[in-house]
């Protein structure tokens, strides 16, 4: 009989989680993860658009790195916050909860849980041109209010907290500018 295996003790968050993470914890540290970087790469259909129109949130797709941050969570409430993050970013279940390894700033390391986004999801919109994100984002909005709102509070909270990312700060200015070109045909 081999025991059940040993839930990592940390959450990684590369959005809205590292300052509204909505759950429980004994400690929250600045953390790289190898492998991913974030992206607007998922199509939204709830919160932030609608299947006629879709917009556009923020995933761990492959490649790079991301910078975010981690929470530590004590074992008795694991179960409960892994619950509540399926309920939150499962919607539409365009992610995929993994287990990854994380560095701490100082170079120590562990295991963490997160979300990644399938590749195989009809919603995962895949590497987009940051013009066609910004028409996206501008024009969708869904349960939880414009795609363009949430775009431009998400980034500007990221270089706020010391996160700032070249290519989700020249959507942005696409986004707020309004320099957004119709694709041919339109």
């Amino acid at each position: 009989m081999t025991a059940p295996p040993i839930p990592p003790e940390w959450v990684f968050g590369y959005g809205s989680l590292m300052w509204n993470p909505g759950f429980p914890h004994l400690e929250r540290r600045p953390a790289t993860l190898t492998g991913y970087h974030r992206a607007f790469c998922v199509y939204s259909h709830h919160y932030r658009g609608t299947p006629e129109r879709p917009g556009l949130v923020l995933g761990l797709d492959e490649g790079g790195q991301c910078r975010g941050v981690a929470f530590r969570v004590a074992p008795e409430a694991w179960d409960g916050v892994v619950r509540y993050l399926d309920e939150r970013e499962l919607i539409g279940y365009a992610y995929t909860p993994v287990q990854v390894p994380i560095v701490f700033d100082g170079g120590s390391r562990a295991m963490a849980h997160t979300y990644i986004a399938d590749r195989g999801h009809p919603q995962f919109a895949g590497k987009l041109a940051s013009a066609d994100s910004a028409r996206l984002i501008a024009a969708a909005a869904g349960k939880a209010g414009s795609n363009r709102d949430y775009a431009v509070n998400l980034i500007n909270e990221l270089e706020a907290h010391g996160f700032p990312d070249v290519h989700l700060h020249e959507l942005l200015e696409i986004v707020v500018s309004g320099r957004l070109k119709s694709p041919p045909g339109e």
